[in-house]
């Protein structure tokens, strides 16, 4: 048998939410001790479910505003014609429903930090507003007039290529200077697996105490064909399947079979990250059997908001209302 569920799953690098070891993962976080004590804009590049979210917390508790706000943003999860309104707040009458006054998310992380998640998917218009408050540090409210200043650091994250975006005139030069002041790219997963056992034994061991499981070691079979999967989802994917083991556990040792897709898509293979993010979510809402929403819907599963999931689905061509067995074609045509 392979590795006690013990407590020292956690690699000592200072990041008590980071787990890891790899050089790979120390470099990342040589780079956040280094920028967070500044009040540098910090672009954090990365595949989907490698930890962008959990770099722009790092690096905010790391700052001199880690007593402030530090508020969320995900550009992509928020109808266009909302995310405006969003981001900079509305006076009283500005649009059709506004009838009372909206704080933006800038006001409410005054003092603190803001965190822009698929900051690739701003429009060009909103892109122009942003480069504006960020480098006047001033706005006005959507339908106002009143001038109010901001005192906000600004961390945004990408799974886009912004520069082949500002080449094909898609993202802002200007803005996407603005933005790369510091940036941070993210390894995935598959160029660190040595991190994969004690990430396996970090989500088992947490997923084995809420459900009450009294798994105790992992078999060496198991974790062997873990840490050679390619793990396209990444460290979501990974935490994901071992839910699902612990799920299915029945004894004290934890065993199970990798995802289903596995052998269909491959790093080699000529996907795209959409596709394989799409093939991704509609496995996960085929585990499911089509319920997005709840303790154990697809939105827990791969640890995003509801509101979030829907929006990506749409994004990605998925109806959020089809049927299980309607999903099960579209997985299978996917993979």
């Amino acid at each position: 048998m392979n590795g006690a569920l013990g407590s020292d799953e956690l690699s000592g690098n200072g990041s008590p939410h980071i787990v890891g070891n790899s050089d790979a993962l120390r470099r990342v976080l040589n780079m956040v001790r280094v920028v967070a004590p500044t009040d540098a804009t910090v672009l954090i590049n990365g595949e989907t479910g490698t930890g962008k979210e959990l770099i722009a917390e790092a690096i905010h508790k790391g700052s001199d505003r880690s007593n402030g706000p530090l508020v969320k943003v995900n550009c992509a999860a928020i109808p266009a014609g909302l995310l405006e309104s969003e981001l900079f707040g509305h006076e009283r009458g500005a649009y059709t429903g506004a009838v009372t006054r909206g704080i933006g998310r800038f006001e409410r992380a005054n003092r603190g930090t803001l965190f822009l998640d698929e900051v690739g998917d701003l429009q060009l218009e909103l892109q122009s507003k942003l480069l504006r408050v960020m480098q006047e540090r001033q706005f006005e409210r959507l339908g106002g007039t009143a001038t109010i200043h901001t005192d906000v650091r600004v961390i945004c994250a990408t799974h886009r290529n912004l520069v082949e975006m500002v080449d094909k005139r898609e993202f802002r030069a200007d803005l996407f200077y603005r933005l790369s002041v510091f940036p941070i790219e993210l390894p995935p997963l598959r160029d660190r697996p040595e991190d994969i056992p004690l990430l396996v034994r970090h989500f088992a061991r947490d997923y084995a105490a809420r459900m009450h499981k009294g798994i105790s070691v992992i078999s060496d079979q198991f974790m062997t064909a873990l840490v050679r999967h390619s793990w396209p989802g990444n460290v979501r994917e990974l935490q994901n399947s071992i839910e699902r083991s612990v799920i299915l556990s029945t004894g004290a040792v934890l065993s199970g079979s990798l995802p289903e897709h596995t052998g269909t898509l491959k790093l080699s293979a000529p996907v795209t990250l959409e596709e394989a993010e799409r093939s991704h979510i509609l496995q996960t809402l085929r585990q499911t059997e089509g319920v997005v929403g709840g303790r154990g819907g697809a939105a827990a599963r791969l640890g995003l908001p509801r509101t979030t999931l829907i929006a990506k689905m749409k994004r990605l061509g998925i109806d959020p209302f089809q049927k299980a067995h309607a999903l099960a074609r579209a997985t299978a045509s996917a993979a």
